[in-house]
């Protein structure tokens, strides 16, 4: 495996955003010549970026057989777009680096937990926005083929501003525009898919007491109505962050355990062989 480091600076950014790139060996002596990649943004509710939604869900993904990259994209007081703007840099970083990396640069999925899987959704759901023509210099014409995710990947995903949202959340990715309606509205994220938006996997858990599973039910309803393909999966119990609810993931308070959620982990495996044949 190969690791490498890459700032992914845009204005408002802080000093220790980056990207942290995780390849596989790729010699003459392998079959396989390129290799899908899953593009990781942890959750942390915009205040923090969570290590046990980086690396180690990074090498679960490689030991898949997929390439994997972690965003650690700017938190509070950065507001938004700021993070949406380093995703959308880093996926331009990924694309255009796609043969020196051996990556298939049309199969890069963006994954996120919690709040980060609000800003993976918000790639999927903006990734034609005009405004990353204004920010980073890329075309119209060329949004689709250096921004656009092959699919998504969502675990406890904030979604909603609305009634079932994770309130903290949304007060650290905007700030003193918290009371903007429209803005509020545009970052509600039920309300901005389209059939532009990618095939999409969802997990998340029932007893989920900080972003509950309406946050899920409300996007995949918008997907089925865009017709976007999508499956999800809820499991019976589980408390908010699992990542990948093994020993591997338990946090220092000693929580974060529930071995059975690890399930989604074959599931997404399974979905993601069945999306890249």
């Amino acid at each position: 495996m190969n690791y490498k480091e890459i700032g992914i600076q845009v204005e408002g950014s802080q000093p220790t955003s980056k990207l942290c790139v995780y390849i596989q060996d790729t010699t003459a002596g392998f079959y396989i010549k390129k290799r899908p990649l899953v593009l990781i943004c942890p959750g942390g509710g915009y205040n923090h970026v969570s290590e046990r939604e980086g690396e180690p869900v990074a090498l679960t993904f490689l030991a898949m057989g997929y390439h994997a990259a972690v965003l650690k994209y700017s938190c509070a007081p950065s507001q938004y777009p700021t993070q949406l703007l380093e995703l959308a840099k880093a996926m331009c970083y990924l694309k255009d680096s796609a043969e020196e990396f051996k990556i298939d640069r049309e199969k890069i999925f963006v994954c996120g937990f919690s709040a980060g899987g609000h800003l993976a959704a918000s790639l999927g759901c903006f990734w034609d926005d005009e405004i990353f023509s204004k920010e980073l210099n890329i075309s119209e014409a060329d949004r689709e083929k250096k921004l656009k995710p092959f699919g998504m990947i969502l675990g406890y995903p904030v979604i909603t501003s609305g009634e079932s949202a994770h309130r903290d959340s949304f007060r650290k990715l905007l700030g003193d525009r918290q009371e903007d309606s429209e803005l509020l509205n545009k970052v509600s994220l039920e309300n901005q898919v389209s059939d532009k938006t990618p095939q999409t996997f969802i997990w998340g858990t029932y007893t989920d007491a900080s972003v509950p599973m309406e946050n899920s039910l409300l996007f995949l309803s918008a997907l089925r109505k865009a017709g976007v393909s999508a499956e999800y999966h809820l499991f019976r119990a589980g408390q908010h962050g699992l990542s990948l609810g093994t020993t591997l993931t338990q946090s220092a308070e000693d929580k974060h355990i529930q071995p059975e959620v690890n399930l989604w982990v074959d599931a997404c495996r399974s979905w993601l062989k069945s999306v890249c044949e």
